[in-house]
């Protein structure tokens, strides 16, 4: 301050024709010290001005500020302190004439909130001073990672008052803790006992950040024991700055020029070990003779030039450079109203002309004060928005060097809300570039969603992963999104993609097993066909109308060949023509055998006396004649159907998957439903029929076959009901193919195997002479 003081005294461009005075107060951390000295400016005792203004730098503490103000705030004096960043005295409600050059703790909190953030540090600690300072701190903190996804598993206090057992309860905590980043608001007298008790647990993993109060800490960055634990703590400091000439001013002091100083007098005495003023002891203080009486008189070649102390050190001011810039902040304020035009006079002032140095108010210092714009002989400029002045700090890093010892190391700066950080200088407290990761749960990856644990804090919670057909493209969903009806989920689950066409196809296993099974009947049914042309005059082929056996062949493969209509991808034409030839190919077959077995019915009851002209009604044409009317009964409601309602390919989006199945849909069920139960109504019939000829006498009742072959038919198309009903997507086609296939199969083989086997492998038994027999 003297060093500002003298500095504006010699400059001719600021308040020319004026000179500063001051007295300097030694509160000794005493508020009602602190308010003495106050009042003794204030009532101007002991002054060698021209005239008194008072105005007061200080105090040291917020709590100090805070009682000065409001004592001070009826006289209108005005106060500027160099440290006190208390939140609360930005209210200039309350504190109209506080001044300060040192950032709120606002700004501070919001720094380490960003910190913590751009760290992406979600599970943390915080370690406070059960002070103002501390819960301000801490509670501005928490309101800057509100709605952040960050979390404080705990928030120690540490009073100085009972600092060891406090120590050790903190230590205790964040050693059992599964926290890795540590905030720390406190003294730096309260942090060396916690870091000693940390180091006595070997707790020497948990990284650290520290506050502008003790994050350049001379006294704790040269306590070894302490360093293991200390090391790589990252902490907010009062932005730094030099001031030239000061380093000289400094080395230039010596106790013979100022022997009212007794700070001067103490720091020569420890330094050099020599008394500067032996003949000015007063023995009216014994504690400072019986100190000094056995020092050697100091030679006066003593200086302070070659000596290296945190005293004389100037390349980082901080605390000095806030003091330098309220000096600088009072004499501008007091320029401005000393050279002040009409214009730039104070609200309020009934004056003609600007205030002279006779007749200066506090009121109007104060009101300059609230205006003025500073400028530094270094182009410093900084201006008061209310009681504070922009933010703006060091970030620095405490680094372990060789022999063990911490070292200071500027990484970054803070101007405002924007922060700057060389990434590659920090050193962690792993010893490493590596950051250290903290979380309670590691973050959810794409295609999970987050699950809070119950009990627990938000910042704990567990991953699940998104259901099919759900998506999560980025870390830490709260929710999976389910993809539209037309889309589908990725196989990473991360984005909603097309879904595929699906329709039973010839390309794939299923398609292919039911074509080669389709056409193997075929094959088997032209291969019949062709032994009973070759082998027609035959009994075995003659018997029972030939003519309906190759009708009945010829039904029995359309029947195998209509399966392959519906493989392939369903369209138009394929839809209306499938069902239509699955219908008409069924009761052609069936109408075969419904007739085959009237014709055993007719040709045994037609043997008993008085039943001879029976068969003149079951002749060759009639039997045609009817096989082409149940037939046709078919094909007309075949063709209603599909001229009303036929069945459109449409795409099934109520089986969830990946796929879409594109299928024919049955615009009219009851249509269907007619096909059906036509072909079902003849089918029962022939079975009826069959079963009541079966014991006729005859050593190859066909009856038999056919009442054998309706029953698998029956029970094929009973089964068929449930299981098409509950196939979904494209296996309904297969359930229907096969039922088409497997009642074709036992027409085929239940009906011809038999005769096949007499006509190729037991030839004698193919006479009329056998099949008559009884």
């Amino acid at each position: 301050m003297t060093f500002a003081v003298e500095e504006i005294n010699r400059n001719s461009t600021l308040l020319p024709g004026v000179k500063l005075g001051y007295r300097i107060f030694d509160s000794c951390g005493q508020y009602p010290w602190s308010l003495q000295g106050a009042l003794s400016l204030v009532a101007g005792d002991s002054y060698s001005c021209d005239q008194s203004i008072p105005l007061l730098i200080g105090g040291a503490t917020s709590t100090a500020s805070m009682i000065l103000s409001s004592v001070l705030e009826p006289v209108s004096v005005p106060i500027i302190s160099y440290l006190a960043s208390c939140p609360c005295l930005s209210d200039r409600t309350k504190f109209p004439n506080f001044f300060r050059t040192i950032p709120s703790d606002i700004y501070q909190a919001r720094v380490m909130a960003q910190l913590v953030t751009h760290y992406n540090w979600t599970w943390m600690g915080a370690v406070i001073d059960d002070s103002d300072y501390g819960h301000l701190a801490i509670q501005v903190f928490q309101e800057e990672i509100e709605g952040k996804g960050i979390c404080l598993e705990f928030i120690e206090t540490l009073n100085g008052g009972n600092i060891v057992r406090d120590s050790r309860r903190a230590a205790r905590t964040i050693q059992a803790s599964t926290v890795r980043v540590i905030l720390i608001f406190c003294w730096y007298t309260l942090i060396r006992d916690m870091f000693l008790e940390l180091s006595k647990r070997n707790v020497t993993d948990r990284q650290f950040l520290a506050s502008e109060s003790w994050s350049t800490s001379d006294d704790l960055l040269k306590d070894l024991a302490i360093s293991k634990v200390a090391n790589g703590v990252l902490g907010v400091a009062i932005k730094s700055s030099t001031i030239p000439g000061f380093e000289n001013y400094l080395r230039d002091l010596h106790p013979v020029h100022r022997s009212d100083d007794e700070f001067l007098q103490e720091f020569w005495e420890n330094e050099f070990g020599c008394n500067p003023s032996l003949s000015n002891i007063s023995p009216s203080s014994p504690a400072k003779w019986s100190i000094q009486k056995f020092l050697p008189p100091c030679s006066g070649t003593e200086s302070l030039k070659g000596v290296q102390h945190p005293f004389t050190d100037t390349s980082h001011l901080r605390i000095s450079y806030n003091v330098y810039l309220a000096v600088y902040a009072a004499a501008h304020a007091l320029h401005s109203l000393l050279s002040c035009s009409d214009t730039e006079r104070p609200s309020g002032s009934n004056s003609s002309t600007c205030s002279s140095p006779k007749h200066i108010k506090p009121i109007e210092l104060l009101q300059h004060l609230n205006r003025v714009n500073v400028t530094t002989p270094q182009g410093d400029m900084f201006h008061f928005q209310g009681s504070d002045i922009p933010a703006k700090y060091d970030l620095v890093n405490w680094q372990m060097n060789s022999k063990g010892q911490l070292n200071l190391v500027l990484i970054g700066h803070v101007d405002g809300l924007d922060h700057h950080v060389d990434e590659s200088a920090i050193q962690w407290s792993t010893g490493s570039n590596q950051v250290p990761v903290s979380v309670c749960s590691e973050s959810c990856p794409p295609a999970t969603r987050r699950a809070n644990r119950k009990g627990e804090p938000l910042c704990c919670f567990d991953c699940i992963p998104c259901a099919k057909g759900e998506i999560s493209n980025k870390n830490d969903s709260l929710q999976c999104a389910r993809c539209p009806d037309e889309f589908w989920s990725n196989v990473d689950q991360t984005a909603c993609i097309p879904r595929e066409l699906d329709f039973l196809s010839f390309n794939e296993t299923l398609g292919i097993t039911l074509t080669t099974a389709a056409v193997s009947g075929a094959v088997v049914t032209t291969a019949v066909f062709v032994v009973f042309l070759y082998y027609r005059q035959t009994p075995m082929v003659r018997a029972n109308n030939s003519e309906l056996s190759f009708l009945l062949l010829l039904s029995l493969k359309l029947c195998f060949l209509c399966s392959l209509v519906f493989i392939g991808r369903p369209s138009v034409w394929s839809c209306r023509f499938q069902q239509a030839a699955f219908g008409i190919s069924f009761v052609l077959c069936v109408s075969c055998l419904l007739v085959k077995t009237l014709v055993v019915l007719a040709v045994f009851r037609s043997a008993q006396p008085g039943a001879g002209a029976l068969m003149k009604w079951f002749g060759p044409g009639v039997q045609r004649g009817s096989v082409c009317f149940f037939t046709s009964v078919q094909v007309i409601i075949c063709t209603v159907w599909l001229c009303l309602s036929p069945p459109v390919p449409e795409r099934d989006l109520g089986f969830q998957g990946s796929k879409v199945t594109l299928k024919c849909a049955m615009a009219s069920v009851v249509g269907f439903s007619v096909v059906l139960g036509y072909i079902g109504l003849l089918a029962c019939t022939c079975l009826l029929l069959a079963f009541l000829v079966r014991k006729l006498p005859d050593n190859f009742n066909e009856a038999k076959l056919i009442t054998f072959s309706m029953l698998i038919f029956c029970a094929v198309w009973v089964t068929f009901v449930p299981a098409y009903i509950s196939s979904p997507g494209k296996y309904v086609v297969a359930v229907e193919i096969f039922a088409i296939l497997a009642s074709s199969y036992s027409l085929l083989l239940f009906i011809f195997a038999p005769k096949c086997f007499i006509i190729l492998l037991r030839p004698q038994r193919n006479t009329k002479k056998h099949l008559m027999a009884k």
